[in-house]
């Protein structure tokens, strides 16, 4: 099976990024592009990005999951530490974010260290998740090999029967993790492939350096 897509072609002309118009903080940028990302009607879910890990097996790997909070600090979202995931970010805390805006023409891409967040916000975070997705933090051994979907169901049915009429409690197994961002790209399509890029990198006095790069 084949298929040629060297003529798969589109001109990126709805908007520029010139530094005249980039703030100091990068995280002031983001916070606009995410605004006008989550306004627009051609996109679902502004908050879906690619998180890259190394695994222990030395391969990079990439899925995507949901942001659930930004601030100065930098990006917090939340999943099973004792996923496949969790333990390569346990062995190598070094990550990457990307977000794809297509119906934009944009793109961010973060290089940070993960952390761990609080107990305690992982708990209020919890306690605001619909009774569904709690007790699916506890029924899913998360990137474990399972014999079938009906093992899924029953492990989701016996705790559903565990926690009748009770508090669903978090897992500590179970949390979010804060990306401190060292590096954010900012990338907006332009025609010709002459597309703009500019690229925030953080400082040893905390300030942010801005260089503009070559697509």
């Amino acid at each position: 099976m084949s298929k040629d897509l060297s003529n798969y072609r589109k001109s990126y002309e709805k908007q520029e990024l010139l530094e005249s118009n980039c703030p100091e903080n990068p995280m002031e940028l983001f916070q606009t592009w995410f605004a006008n990302a989550d306004e627009s009607d051609t996109i679902e879910e502004t908050n879906a990005m690619s998180i890259s890990t190394i695994g222990k097996d030395g391969f990079p790997k990439t899925r995507v999951v949901l942001l659930k909070k930004f601030n100065l600090e930098g990006f917090i979202f939340y999943s099973n530490y004792s996923s496949e995931k969790g333990k390569a970010l346990e062995e190598n805390n070094h990550i990457c974010l990307s977000f794809f805006w297509p119906g934009l023409e944009q793109q961010i891409i973060i290089k940070g260290k993960a952390e761990k967040q609080a107990e305690s916000l992982s708990d209020a975070y919890f306690e605001s998740r619909p009774d569904g997705s709690k007790l699916g933090a506890w029924a899913s051994n998360q990137s474990i090999v399972v014999s079938s979907r009906e093992e899924l169901d029953t492990n989701l049915s016996s705790f559903e029967k565990k926690f009748k009429g009770e508090e669903i409690l978090r897992p500590k197994h179970w949390g979010g993790y804060l990306v401190k961002p060292i590096s954010i790209e900012f990338w907006q399509g332009r025609p010709n492939r002459m597309h703009d890029r500019i690229r925030y990198s953080l400082q040893k006095d905390f300030s942010w350096k801005l260089e503009r790069l070559s697509p």
